[in-house]
């Protein structure tokens, strides 16, 4: 959690409200270590940047959500544009 948070520049709180609100979801080690993927990394920097233009941590964890949500419907219509076209 310690490098994580050096790399994104936050603090262990924020990743631990970002896992507490569902955001992030890190995988354990076998010692209960914390582990994060390179997307988790990017959610959380997502977080981050929307934090620190005043948006409340709540509402910048449902603001990434729905930013996925639209760029898996976006890929989905992408795919059976393709799928019409063959």
């Amino acid at each position: 959690m310690g490098r994580a948070a050096a790399i994104i520049g936050v603090s262990h709180d924020f990743l631990r409200r970002l896992g507490d609100l569902k955001l992030i979801s890190p995988l354990r080690s076998d010692g209960g270590h914390r582990r994060y993927s390179r997307h988790q990394l990017r959610l959380a920097a997502r977080a981050r940047e929307l934090c620190d233009r005043g948006t409340p941590l709540e509402a910048a964890c449902r603001i990434i959500d729905l930013e996925d949500q639209l760029e898996a419907a976006q890929g989905t219509i992408r795919d059976l544009r393709s799928e019409e076209i063959d």
